[in-house]
């Protein structure tokens, strides 16, 4: 089997796993997935769906928000760690796509990193999600799950997104990162992989071994 026929048999079967592949931030604008991307470094999605309405009731609006103090947005956005540096990402950010972007997210990666706090994760999944373009949002459950797997063999985000981009089906490539997240939070857990119960335990080169070795 080669790395493409794996990868095509992985994608399948976590298809067939979890059905919906969506983005677990709640957003209703590509402007506000960026800044909830944001808040999410070293902070649990669910914090952050605790944390974005509030700041929009407070700052409804990208204009709203690239005028507010830093300090201001700070204390909001405080319970998803790294307060100051996070508000200050985020005013930056808003005041940038006004005076450069028109208001505009761009649709592209390159431009997408110019932004303050953007990095190449955030940037793959606004391309993905928003734009539908071919992505791959490498994230510590994409990076540790494919490592597994036996599709990467790297710990360095850029080069994992290199070699998923060689093998996964463009088409298929964002949903299959979404779809890594559910599967690393309900069965590849990073301390207690529950390899007996996986749906690519017959695929997956970590997988198959402790499988075998539970077997014998």
């Amino acid at each position: 089997m080669t790395k493409k026929q794996k990868a095509a048999a992985l994608v399948a079967a976590l298809e067939q796993e979890y059905p919906e592949a969506i983005c677990s931030l709640d957003y209703d604008h590509p402007y506000r997935l960026l800044i909830a991307v944001r808040l999410a470094a070293q902070c649990t999605d669910a914090r952050v769906n605790q944390i974005t309405p509030i700041l929009f009731d407070a700052y409804p609006t990208m204009e709203s928000i690239a005028q507010a103090k830093v300090s201001d947005v700070a204390d909001i956005v405080r319970p998803c760690g790294l307060g100051n540096t996070k508000a200050r990402d985020i005013v930056a950010m808003c005041e940038m796509l006004l005076a450069q972007y028109s208001g505009i997210v761009p649709d592209t990666i390159e431009e997408l990193l110019k932004l303050p706090g953007v990095g190449r994760k955030t940037a793959n999944l606004i391309v993905g999600d928003v734009y539908g373009k071919p992505a791959v949002v490498c994230d510590t459950h994409c990076i540790r799950i494919t490592n597994l797997m036996g599709l990467a063999s790297s710990k360095n985000p850029l080069q994992v997104e290199k070699q998923l981009r060689a093998i996964l089906d463009p088409q298929k490539s964002n949903d299959f990162c979404h779809r890594l997240v559910l599967h690393g939070r309900a069965v590849c857990k990073a301390r207690n992989p529950q390899c007996h119960l996986c749906c690519c335990n017959e695929v997956c080169s970590y997988g198959k071994k402790t499988v075998a070795a539970l077997s014998s």
